[in-house]
C-alpha cells in the first residue's frame, strides 16, 4: 500500500450525508475507500483488507495498539449507517435512503488485519463515479484527531475551485449528527468549528478562516474561506566565504590590481591605501 498515493473518491451524496463515525470509525472507512477503483463499477464480493502496520503507517497511531484499536473498530462499524438524501435523479420519488456502511467485517488476527466489504446500497456511491464527486489524499487527513475536523474538510473539498463555502448551521448539525447540546452557538463554535478549523489548519494542505453570519438576530450560517497551503520555498544555499590575501578579498585584488603586480603585492599596496584613506 503506496501511502502517498491513496485517493479517496466519494460521490457528493456521501460527503453531504447524515452520519456520525468516532475518530478510528472514519479512519477504517476512508482507507479501505482509498483502495477503491472509483472509475470501475465496484461490486458487493470486493473486500477491502487494512493491516494494523498500515492504520498505524496511515494515522500515526501507535503500533502497539494498533490492533486493539481495529478490533474496536469492528466491533462498532458494523451497526453504523447513513442517510443519504435524493439518492437517485432517476426515483425523485425516493426521498432518502438509510443504509450500513459495510455489509460484513472480518478478523484476520494472525496476520493483525480486518476485511470488510461495503453494504450493497453505498457501492454506487462509491464506485464507477463519473458525476459529482469530491477526491482528495488520505494523507491530508490522517493526521487529524478531531472527529468533525475531516468531515468538514471534505464539505469544504467540495467548493475548493472557489474557496469559499457558506453552510446553514442547522443543515451542518443535522448532518453531523449533533445533539441538543450544540444548540447554543457558544458550545457550537467552542466544541465543533473552532477544534475542526485548528485540525485542518494543522495538519491539512489548506488554510482555513471562518465567519458568521445573522438572519435578523440569529447566527444562521457560517461562512468557510480557505486557500491551498504553498510549499516552503527552499532555503538558498549560503554563498561560499570569499577567499582573501592580508585581509584584501580577491575579487577586490583583481580589481584594482596593476599590470604585472602580483596579488600578495597588490593586497599589500591596497591595505595600505586604506588605512592612509582612513587615517
Amino acid at each position: 500500500m503506496n501511502h502517498n498515493n491513496l485517493i479517496v473518491c466519494k460521490a457528493n451524496d456521501v460527503i453531504e450525508a447524515c452520519y456520525k463515525l468516532s475518530l478510528n470509525e472514519q479512519r477504517v472507512v476512508l482507507a479501505c475507500i482509498a483502495q477503491v477503483n472509483s472509475m470501475e463499477e465496484l461490486l458487493v464480493t470486493d473486500s477491502f483488507e487494512l493491516s494494523a502496520k498500515n492504520f498505524a503507517n496511515l494515522f500515526s497511531v501507535s503500533k502497539d495498539r494498533a490492533y486493539s484499536e481495529l478490533q474496536e473498530v469492528a466491533r462498532n462499524l458494523y451497526q453504523r449507517s447513513l442517510t443519504i438524501h435524493d439518492p437517485d435523479p432517476m426515483r425523485p420519488k425516493l426521498k432518502k435512503i438509510e443504509t450500513r456502511w459495510i455489509s460484513s467485517i472480518g478478523y484476520m488476527p494472525e496476520d493483525g488485519k480486518i476485511v470488510l466489504r461495503f453494504s450493497l446500497e453505498i457501492l454506487p456511491f462509491l464506485g464507477l463515479l463519473d458525476g459529482k464527486f469530491t477526491r482528495y489524499k488520505l494523507e491530508h487527513v490522517g493526521k487529524m484527531t478531531c472527529i468533525y475536523a475531516i468531515r468538514l474538510y471534505e464539505l469544504l473539498m467540495q467548493w475548493k475551485t472557489t474557496g469559499v463555502r457558506e453552510v446553514e448551521i442547522d443543515w451542518l448539525k443535522k448532518q453531523f449528527q449533533l445533539d441538543e447540546g450544540y444548540d447554543r452557538m457558544d458550545n457550537l463554535k467552542a466544541r465543533v468549528i473552532e477544534p475542526a478549523v485548528k485540525d485542518i489548519n494543522e495538519h491539512s494542505n489548506y488554510q482555513v478562516s471562518w465567519t458568521q453570519r445573522k438572519t435578523g438576530r440569529r447566527v444562521t450560517h457560517l461562512t468557510f474561506t480557505f486557500t491551498e497551503k504553498q510549499p516552503p520555498k527552499p532555503k538558498a544555499a549560503p554563498k561560499p566565504k570569499e577567499k582573501t590575501i592580508n585581509g584584501v578579498t580577491e575579487s577586490e585584488i583583481q580589481k584594482l590590481a596593476q599590470p604585472g603586480e602580483s596579488w600578495e603585492a597588490a593586497a599589500e599596496r591596497i591595505k595600505k591605501a586604506q588605512k592612509t584613506a582612513a587615517a
